[in-house]
């Protein structure tokens, strides 16, 4: 089923339900549809917004699983690339350059080093975690 508002050509506005857009269509061609205050068969569609359902939110995850999500990235992010430390913005900047080979690493940097980084278009991201500082 299917709401729409109408108006005649007497300027009269009202709604009415119809079981498709089709059938709406198909009445209105035979004559079916008529304004309920003069009986005109001069009708059309007015415009309206339509009746959206507002989306659910999915339930936020709880803390423990983004605790257990966040611990798996890190030990991703340790078993499968290299700690440089503070060297992070000088071996980004040398692998975008084609200075040194290309592997992944991870490390820190300060606020105006990682900003130049994303300025001269070095893909680096922000870890959602400060990595363990280790020892070479």
């Amino acid at each position: 089923m299917i709401k729409f508002s109408l108006s005649c050509a007497e300027g009269h506005s009202f709604e009415s339900w119809f079981q498709s857009g089709q059938a709406f269509d198909t009445l209105l061609l035979r004559g079916l549809v008529t304004c309920p205050q003069c009986g005109s068969a001069d009708v059309s569609k007015a415009l309206m917004a339509p009746a959206v359902s507002p989306a659910r939110k999915a339930p936020a995850p709880a803390p423990e699983d983004m605790a257990a999500k966040l611990a798996a990235l890190r030990a991703e992010v340790e078993a499968n690339s290299d700690y440089v430390g503070d060297r992070f913005a000088s071996e980004a900047r040398a692998m975008y350059l084609g200075d040194i080979p290309d592997r992944p690493i991870y490390g820190e940097a300060n606020l105006k080093d990682a900003k130049a980084l994303v300025e001269d278009g070095v893909p680096v991201l922000p870890l959602p975690f400060t990595p363990k500082r280790k020892t070479n």
